[in-house]
């Protein structure tokens, strides 16, 4: 829950949070690496006076996640160069004065094929659907019915096993928000922040994941897409604070 003055810190930090990732996006090319995003991405936080929240998470050992193709999400930059007609996902999340701002966006690389631009296009169609459904009193469990409606409609299937969460002083905590159709309990509230993740997927919902502990892949390769913003609940609606 935020007063008015950690609205304002909310929203400087996720504001630095959805330009750092509107660079990073100018920087998927062929040839390019992630590694490469990854070290433009920490340089423009650090230069900002904040800090990339996932840096030394959990052991997290880069300051962004990278998901190419069939990775669902929290992949690792490495030295791969990304290749004409692949999809990328770039989650950002920053700190900065003592709040964190959350964002992502899958971005196209290249020449890519129809049915992958499907893909991108329907899962940020999710993603925004379910937060015109958000403002005070209402359930949380309409999230996942307005996701899985949409996605199903289009013949996507909606991730089960990684969430949205409320986000804050904190980089993950309450509530926790269900993309798929659930019975859970509770309500918004206004003055709440928290994020709408949704991942949808062409073939499996279910997931393999890496010996390093973090990266998710689909269990038949099939590609995987997810948007993200942080929102904050009012009396009327929901603002989205991720925005240039």
């Amino acid at each position: 829950m935020h007063d008015k003055e950690s609205i304002v810190h909310m929203k400087a930090a996720c504001e630095l949070a959805a330009r750092v990732l509107e660079y990073a996006g100018t920087l998927v090319k062929p040839s390019v690496t992630t590694d490469e995003i990854d070290k433009a991405v920490h340089k423009m936080i650090i230069d900002a006076g904040g800090y990339p929240s996932p840096l030394g998470y959990g052991g997290f050992p880069k300051s962004v996640c990278t998901s190419v193709n069939e990775c669902m999400c929290h992949g690792i930059p490495d030295s791969r160069k990304l290749q004409d007609g692949d999809i990328i996902n770039i989650d950002v999340t920053v700190y900065l004065n003592g709040y964190h701002g959350d964002t992502s966006k899958t971005f196209l690389c290249g020449e890519v094929d129809e049915p992958s631009k499907l893909l991108v296009k329907v899962t940020e169609e999710c993603m925004l659907r379910a937060i015109s459904a958000c403002k005070h009193g209402t359930s949380f469990k309409k999230i996942g019915r307005r996701i899985s409606e949409h996605a199903e409609k289009h013949g996507f299937g909606v991730v089960e096993r990684f969430v949205g969460h409320g986000v804050g002083r904190i980089f993950h905590s309450e509530p926790v928000i269900y993309h798929q159709r659930n019975n859970m309990p509770g309500q918004m509230v206004a003055g709440q922040t928290f994020t709408i993740e949704p991942i949808l997927s062409m073939g499996s919902i279910e997931c393999d994941m890496w010996g390093d502990g973090w990266t998710a892949v689909t269990t038949d390769g099939s590609l995987a897409a997810q948007f993200e913003h942080t929102i904050l609940i009012t009396k009327t609606g929901a603002e989205i604070l991720t925005k240039c």
